[in-house]
């Protein structure tokens, strides 16, 4: 299957390059399945959308200030890193420009507050880093590091709290959950009351999830490894719904993949890592419904979101999102298939 078959035209003007003032006033693009229809509302309604046969599942992962802007200790060349995952004492990153950095590197933040020693080269520009301070690394993290926005946000965030779902919790990812970042405290107090259960997973957004593809086949495509927890509690609710036939509505990508990749005649607590690749022709096992942003072109979530509505209505609903002049990306406008 090719790359450029999950293509498509997008205005840059339609990139949204902040956050709207109140969450759930983002517009709802709304895909039936079972009819090829499309209707369009507002976040806020997806209440509507909802019944006491559903179950909600979000992903409670927390944005690390990932983006660390520093020098070189012996030369005061600037690096950025951003950091993707911790292995015990020493983190993986992205580097930026990944030639000045061999190992052996020092890099300093914060006037020497944080000291960055590169250890180890791996594949495809990663880098793994020992780091030294004093006090806790992510109250260090907080002080010095920068919320790690997509490429294609040119504009400063001015809130940094804009960039996490309001239920995050668990610090670790490189990237937000961005179909979360519609739902507000009181929206979600709205769901609860009307009697739609809400089950919290973790998966740490890193390369698996925002890496583009670069090859000219999807299935040449490799996925990196993500980090994922289902608790006890959480498994032991899900499979309950299961069990009732409840209809699961996955919010966003990521709580697709961690759904997807832990469900083997059920669902299994614990902590373990996933690679999932989703595209067309995939059978689901968990999911009946997902709330979802708009996806970057040929990008390894719009295949995703493809596998479950198929490629051609995708493609149509985004095209027609274009023309009705929606938000894509990060900051931008939802969308709710079913």
């Amino acid at each position: 299957m090719k790359t450029a078959d999950f293509d498509f035209e997008l205005p840059e003007r339609l990139i949204a390059q902040y956050p709207l003032k109140n969450r759930d006033e983002s517009r709802l693009f709304m895909i039936n399945r079972a009819n090829d229809q499309f209707t369009h509302t507002q976040f806020s309604q997806i209440i509507d959308e909802l019944t006491t046969n559903d179950v909600l599942v979000v992903n409670n992962t927390k944005v690390m200030p990932a983006r660390l802007i520093g020098t070189k200790v012996d030369t005061s060349a600037v690096i950025e890193l951003l950091l993707l995952e911790q292995n015990d004492q020493l983190w993986d990153a992205l580097v930026k420009p990944g030639r000045r950095v061999k190992v052996g590197t020092k890099i300093s933040f914060g006037n020497g507050k944080l000291i960055a020693t590169c250890v180890k080269e791996k594949e495809e520009g990663i880098k793994t880093f020992m780091f030294a301070f004093e006090g806790i690394f992510y109250e260090v993290l907080d002080e010095l590091g920068e919320m790690p926005l997509p490429p294609y946000i040119h504009e400063k965030l001015d809130e940094k709290d804009r960039y996490q779902t309001v239920y995050a919790k668990e610090i670790g990812s490189a990237a937000a959950p961005t179909a979360g970042l519609h739902f507000t405290a009181p929206l979600m107090d709205k769901i609860r009351e009307k009697g739609i259960e809400i089950i919290e997973i973790t998966l740490h957004v890193g390369l698996g999830t925002f890496r583009p593809t670069s090859t000219d086949t999807i299935e040449d495509h490799h996925m990196h490894e993500e980090v994922y927890q289902i608790t006890e509690t959480a498994a032991n609710r899900l499979n309950t719904a299961m069990t009732q036939k409840k209809r699961i509505v996955a919010v966003g990508t990521t709580t697709v993949r961690t759904l997807e990749s832990n469900y083997q005649d059920g669902f299994h607590p614990g902590i373990y890592r996933t690679s999932i690749f989703i595209y067309p022709g995939y059978q689901f096992k968990t999911i009946g419904a997902l709330i979802t942003n708009f996806h970057l072109p040929k990008s390894t979530l719009i295949m995703l979101v493809s596998a479950f509505a198929n490629r051609t209505l995708i493609l149509k609903a985004y095209n027609e999102a274009v023309k009705q002049q929606y938000r894509f990306f990060s900051f931008g406008d939802a969308m709710f298939i079913q």
